[in-house]
Order: C-alpha cells, then structure tokens, then sequence
C-alpha cells in the first residue's frame, strides 16, 4: 500500500499555486506529443520545444497536447500561462496524490482521475495520476511517466475511424476517461481469476503464506475504491453540469461512461466482500485441518490407553511366591502371550467400534 501513498509534506507552508512536484520522478525525459485534426486533417507530431504548441491555442481544429512526466516544472508554467490556467490548477497536476474530480473554470474544464495498469513483471497494480483540461478547441493530459491506454485512441484518430474527428474536445476528454475506466476492467478480471484460485486453495490446502497474498488483495481493492468511487461523483458532475464547453451529444457519451463507473464500483465491492471472507475460510480451514489431526490423535491415544492401562500393571512386578494373590499370572506359561491376546483384542475392538461409528 505504501507505493499508492504520496508525500505531501514537502509543500507545507507554501503559498497557494506554488509548484512543486509531489511523487516519483521519471528517470526518462519529458515527452510532449501533439495531435491536431479536424474531420479532413490531421497534423501529428512530437514537440521539442513547449512554444510549438501555442500557436494552436486558437486553431479552428481540435488539439491534443499530451505530456509524459511532470519534473519540468518551468515548462508546465509556461504551458499554463499561455492556455490560461489557474495556478491553483498547475499545483494539482503537479500533486500527484490528488483524489479523481473535477473543476469548472468556465474557460476550460479541469479533470483528475488515476489510470490504473498491471505490471506484468513485477506482476502488482501499478497507478498513475492523470490530469486532464480542456478548453474550447484544445485537450492537454497530463502523465507521470510514459507510457498508457490512449494507444486506441491515438489510431482512431489517424485512421479516421468513429466519430473523434467529427466530434469537438469535449468528446475527447470523454475518450480520454473512457479509456482509462475500460483499463480497469481489464483489472478486476485479473483480480477475479486471483480470488477464484485463492478460494480453492483455501479450501483445499491452506498456507499461512495465503494471508500475505489475502493482505496484498485487500489492499489493492481498497485503492482501487479510493479511485473508482470519487470518479463516480466526476462523471456524474460532468454529466448533469451546464457548461457550454461540453455539448449536449456529449452527455449522452457521459452518461454510459457513468455507468461503467457504477459497474466497476459494484465489482469493487463484491471483491471486497469476498477477500473478507476468505480470513474466514483460511481460519475454518485450519481449524478443519487441526480437527481433523486432533482427532486422529485422539484415536490413537484412545486405543493405547486400555494397552497402557495393562501394561502398567504388570510392571509392578508383585513376587507371586510371597502370595498366592501376587499377580499369578507372572508364573504362567502363556502369561505373556495371554496378555498381548487381550491387548490386542480390545485394540481391534475398538477399531471396528470407531469404523461403525464412521469417525474415520
């Protein structure tokens, strides 16, 4: 869990709008790509230099400036200084452990939610804040590092394919979430296959190593509500909102995404249900299993009982020769075959007593 927590103290006692870079920094540089199109063309292309894009700002055609990694402090200020954003607004993207919400600057439209992923190596839920604003006629998104879930979207875009290029910035943005709340999707159902599994080897053979992997679930369940369930709120706020920079073909898009959220929420929860309850069936099962040892011990110390019982009486070892009452038997020829006889007869007695009472 610690990997999800950012470390905020470092920009106490600032001022408001200061800009400080709160998270990890990426090892490689910052990466600005460029996308502008209408429904007959498009111009693609990586920036160098931040001052390339602000002679899109006021372009008839819709603009997607996508940054990879936020350790540019100076570039991000000129970029939100150009496109008149809130300093208040920079501070947030720079925060990289904001909640999912949103902000209505009239001017433009302000939308932080986590992009969620799976590392397949290091085989753990990996996050990413990801800020997006958009305006008039352009989109800009902030990333932490390289790399995302807007591949489909970028090739929709260049083969002209559905209805992005027709349709303005806001359905963008609305791509843009979409893509990221499909990504979770692909999330639970890896977390499904995880808790199915862990059910039956739960039931079957349970291992104390089971509740570090239980304790791991748990926590990523719970990240993901903190995601999930503040989006819910954003998209719902985006839908029901009288912007004008959102269209009214718009909401319709919104308000499906909504209820993916919804969707995505109610697995959350049912996961969470069911990792709760698997402490439980770990401990059912280990006490099934210990029962069931306990049980065969039991058995066993039943039978020998009656067998130690005999064999300590004649280790007493009474002379007979002193009295005729002095254990007789230690004078007999068969005394000690007689005694195994009768030990093992009632050992075999109550085998076949416990067989007929099926308690094993």
């Amino acid at each position: 869990m610690a990997r999800f927590i950012k470390k905020i103290s470092q920009t106490a006692g600032l001022s408001p709008g200061a800009l400080v870079h709160v998270g990890e920094r990426s090892k490689q540089p910052v990466k600005i790509t460029l996308l502008d199109y209408d429904h007959n063309n498009l111009t693609e292309k990586e920036i160098k230099d931040i001052k390339e894009c602000f002679s899109f700002k006021d372009t008839a055609t819709v603009t997607w400036i996508n940054i990879d990694g936020l350790q540019n402090l100076e570039l991000i200020e000129n970029l939100g200084y150009h496109f008149d954003v809130h300093p208040l607004v920079l501070e947030d993207i720079l925060n990289t452990g904001q909640r999912p919400k949103y902000d209505d600057f009239e001017a433009h439209i302000f939308v932080v939610l986590k992009m969620i992923m799976f590392d397949e190596q290091a085989k753990e839920i990996v996050s990413e804040q990801v800020s997006i604003i958009f305006g008039k006629n352009f989109v800009i998104s902030f990333q932490e590092t390289q790399g995302d879930v807007f591949d489909s979207i970028r090739t929709r875009i260049r083969n002209n394919k559905g209805r992005l290029r027709k349709m303005g910035p806001d359905y963008l943005a609305y791509a843009l979430m979409d893509a990221i709340v499909d990504g979770y999707y692909v999330i639970l159902e890896k977390m499904g296959d995880k808790i199915e599994v862990m059910e039956e080897d739960l039931v079957s053979n349970p291992d104390p190593k089971m509740l570090h992997k239980i304790h791991k679930l748990k926590n990523d369940t719970i990240y993901l509500r903190k995601s999930v369930w503040p989006l819910r709120e954003v998209v719902s706020g985006l839908e029901r909102g009288e912007s004008a920079l959102i269209k009214r073909q718009t909401h319709i898009f919104l308000k499906d995404l909504y209820d993916h959220t919804i969707q995505v929420i109610d697995t959350i929860e049912t996961f969470r249900d069911m990792i709760s309850g698997m402490v439980d069936i770990y401990m059912s099962s280990l006490s099934n299993k210990m029962n069931e040892v306990m049980k065969v011990l039991t058995m066993i110390a039943t039978i020998f009982i009656p067998m130690t019982f005999i064999a300590g009486i004649y280790g007493m070892n009474f002379n007979h020769e002193a009295s005729p009452w002095n254990m007789p038997e230690l004078g007999w020829k068969y005394g000690y075959l007689g005694v195994w006889v009768v030990m093992l007869c009632i050992a075999g007695g109550m085998i076949m007593f416990f067989k007929r009472k099926k308690w094993f």
